[in-house]
């Protein structure tokens, strides 16, 4: 039996992953760490029956008594915020972590998972984007083990079994290209939060959904690339394919091609992470090429979609520019979604912060959050000028 806890278990990737749990049947769930989705997480709780779980504060924690106390549930220990973050990552039992959170949070308990030498199943993409080298040097030093769990780098991942990298010319990394592939730069400019959540191919979360809708996501995928295969900028490419059915697709240096392709349930993916180096059956249908009309793929348009060209710049600086490059563009993508601004405005803001911003050596984690708050500070200072600037344009 393999014990396993999740990070952001109430999230996408999170409810997911327990449905793989009840797939495969030889996985317990020992520990899990939500926010403020209590009634979802009392759920799972009753299900699953962890011995620890984590939720966002003291109202939480009151709610999800409680929901238990309704749902004739036994109540596991409790914890709250990031000390119970860090407790579900680092729990003695758990031999996985998954870990789901979204955005920075998710950040130091990923980090204390690897120094207590877990294999992490990691889907929080900006744990690597903000301190991939600190991360990296913690699963080395620790024998931890780091698997990707967002699609293109799972599928990546399989395309390197068994490969030597000095016979890899380049990582192509696939992006469905979003709501907006075939909009106008106005279109963008003007588009809604209805229709920038509105994803052609993904069922996801928010935040993700508004990073695909930018390709914002792509980039930071671009810089999560680089520290899960040890690969510089210039060998990581990305190329549009809207069936999302080539989630990615690595070149040898003789011209030869492999790609993984599978349906785009992110099923497969988390179950690959849970089971790995074995395959076992999973619980979704198969690709049925009978039905694939056709396949294609096309360079991403930065003109419309700056957002991957900042990425590249943040990665190519090195340094705290990623993490600020990612703080950035949370509060940016925020402030999108509470209606504040326009998506044309996410990458100003972000160029902006990034402008303003002098990259440090990354030697400590004070490091990281230390540039993580100020960037948010600024991205905030950037966010108030914009407001001040449409409400006088508007007198």
């Amino acid at each position: 039996m393999k014990v396993i806890s999740i990070l952001g278990s109430t999230g996408s990737i999170g409810c997911n992953t327990l449905k793989v749990v009840e797939h495969l049947q030889d996985v317990c769930v020992v520990a899990l760490g939500a926010g403020k989705n209590i009634e979802k997480l009392a759920q799972q709780i009753a299900q699953f029956n962890p011995e620890f779980v984590s939720c966002e504060d003291e109202i939480c924690a009151e709610n999800l008594l409680e929901e238990l106390h309704k749902l004739r549930v036994k109540t596991p220990k409790i914890e709250l915020g990031e000390k119970g973050l860090i407790e579900v990552a680092t729990h003695e039992q758990a031999q996985t972590v998954v870990s789901a959170t979204v955005g920075a949070i998710g950040f130091v308990p990923t980090l204390r998972a690897l120094e207590a030498g877990k294999r992490v199943a990691l889907a929080n993409k900006e744990t690597l984007v903000m301190a991939g080298e600190l991360m990296t040097k913690a699963a080395r030093e620790n024998k931890a083990e780091i698997l990707p769990v967002d699609s293109e780098h799972n599928a990546l991942h399989q395309c390197l079994r068994g490969e030597s990298k000095r016979e890899v010319k380049r990582l192509i990394l696939t992006a469905s290209g979003g709501p907006f592939r075939n909009k106008s730069k106005q279109e963008i400019e003007n588009a809604t939060r209805e229709e920038a959540l509105n994803h052609p191919t993904w069922n996801m979360g928010d935040k993700i959904t508004i990073d695909c809708a930018t390709l914002m996501n792509k980039g930071l995928e671009v810089i999560e690339a680089r520290w899960l295969f040890d690969f510089a900028a210039d060998a990581i490419s990305v190329v549009v394919h809207p069936q999302s059915v080539v989630h990615s697709l690595v070149e040898m240096v003789d011209g030869s091609i492999i790609a993984q392709l599978g349906v785009t349930d992110m099923k497969h993916a988390i179950q690959y992470a849970l089971t790995y180096p074995t395959r076992k059956p999973n619980c979704l249908p198969p690709l049925d090429f009978a039905k694939l009309a056709q396949l294609t793929f096309e360079e991403p348009n930065l003109d419309k979609f700056p957002c991957l060209t900042l990425a590249y710049k943040a990665l190519k600086t090195g340094g705290t520019m990623p993490a600020t490059l990612n703080a950035a563009n949370e509060i940016a993508v925020q402030a999108f979604l509470d209606d504040k601004i326009r998506l044309s405005d996410v990458p100003k803001i972000i160029e902006s912060v990034m402008n303003e911003h002098e990259s440090r050596t990354i030697s400590s984690l004070e490091i990281i959050l230390e540039t993580d708050a100020q960037a948010r500070k600024q991205a905030i200072m950037k966010l108030e000028s914009l407001e001040k600037t449409a409400s006088a344009n508007l007198r």
